[in-house]
């Protein structure tokens, strides 16, 4: 079967060419906006997913679904810390596990922009052992254990009050200042941490919510050592089965990324869901833009399709080409649309983590994966614009497409 040659195609976009970018436009806008909010989406969930690790393990209370609902009195911490083999220790013999206290506290935002929950993290020593090199002392120092000084998150200096270098933020009636800011590619960076038992008391959390270990080797998940028979994950998940049953101290085990994955489904179903609605709103006035484009097209050409016809194109050869002509509309929409949206990559927000209740700040992420499925779109709303044209074109006899009116 004989097809329309392509540059006819370019060359009809090219006389039309008020109405083509009037389309081109109207694709390009809508997926900007469903770019826009796919960005949004993955510079949230990949905040938590790529800064997850696997060979660190995070205990929580048994049925509890986030550090905020779990709670170990301090026995049933020194328990889990002393005695679970899976507990790596370093070159000192020292075990890398740690009992955190955690709290989200109302603080003011900066320039009077309201209220929002920040994390407050209480932590011993042995977590910067943890997370190594994961934490990182940006400007000022560590703060001193036993004492009232806190180091905050980069990403709260500009955002919450009084978490400047040297500031000094009340905890109930206890002054804290702040000695240290630092950085983290994770949560971390929109906390607040300080000494477990200063702001344990100064919090009134007698209890610990979470306990945070290094594994050892074998426990890593997707690690095969030599000496197993089975994978890592199996040995994580048969810690994680014994613990469920332990009569003395039962309780939760996941890998650190198992967890902040968990952290994010809240909110990235509403943003899901935020932009299927404007994908689906704004797709209905983009196909109705690109049919009208498409329907404008038909009639100018009726005469041009006429002589198609007659010099033996079938019915598929024309559908084919005004179906090809919607798709270049399409992808030309989608490629304006990722250009519109490019400035956002990397622009640093907030919201609230329904999950936590605790304010996250992230920053958009347009990243290839995003910039396919915008394309993609794009390309769905040339083709359902263009099909009702491109059937009235194929349907039509050369004998009525040639007379002129």
């Amino acid at each position: 079967m004989a097809l329309v040659p392509i540059s006819y195609n370019l060359r009809s976009l090219f006389v039309r060419r008020s109405a083509t970018l009037l389309t081109v436009l109207g694709i390009g806008a809508t997926v900007a906006v469903v770019s826009g909010v796919l960005a949004l989406e993955q510079g949230f969930s990949t905040l938590f997913t790529d800064s997850g690790r696997d060979d660190v393990a995070i205990f929580l209370r048994q049925g509890a679904t986030n550090e905020g609902d779990s709670s170990f009195t301090r026995e049933r911490a020194e328990i889990l810390m002393k005695t679970l083999p899976e507990i790596a220790s370093d070159s000192a013999g020292q075990r890398l596990v740690s009992a955190e206290c955690y709290l989200a506290v109302r603080r003011n935002k900066v320039s009077g922009a309201g209220e929002t929950n920040v994390p407050v993290r209480g932590v011993q020593p042995p977590t910067f052992l943890v997370y190594g090199d994961d934490i990182r002392i940006g400007a000022g120092r560590n703060f001193t254990p036993g004492t009232d000084e806190v180091i905050v998150g980069r990403k709260l200096v500009d955002r919450v009050e009084h978490c400047e270098l040297g500031d000094t933020i009340t905890f109930n009636t206890t002054p804290f200042r702040v000695v240290g800011i630092f950085d983290n590619a994770g949560p971390f960076a929109s906390e607040i941490w300080g000494d477990r038992d200063r702001l344990s008391e100064a919090l009134e959390r007698p209890v610990f919510n979470r306990i945070v270990a290094r594994l050892v080797p074998g426990t890593e998940i997707g690690f095969t050592p030599t000496w197993a028979s089975t994978d890592g994950k199996e040995h994580l998940d048969g810690l994680s089965a014994r613990l469920d049953k332990d009569v003395q101290v039962p309780c939760r085990v996941m890998t650190e990324r198992q967890y902040l994955t968990g952290q994010t489904q809240a909110l990235s179903t509403v943003l899901k869901i935020l932009g299927s609605f404007l994908a689906l709103v704004m797709g209905v006035a983009a196909v109705f833009t690109a049919t009208n484009t498409m329907l404008a097209a038909l009639a100018a050409r009726t005469s041009e399709i006429g002589i198609l016809t007659s010099l033996g194109f079938r019915p598929l050869a024309i559908f084919s080409s005004f179906m090809l002509e919607a798709l270049l509309l399409g992808l030309c929409g989608g490629i304006v649309g990722c250009l519109f949206a490019l400035p956002l990559n990397g622009v640093r927000t907030g919201t609230m983590n329904f999950q936590t209740f605790t304010e996250v700040a992230f920053a958009f992420r347009l990243t290839p994966h995003v910039l396919i499925r915008a394309v993609g779109f794009s390309l769905v709303l040339g083709l359902l614009g263009g099909a009702w044209p491109a059937l009235r074109a194929a349907a039509m006899s050369p004998t009525r497409a040639m007379r002129r009116e």
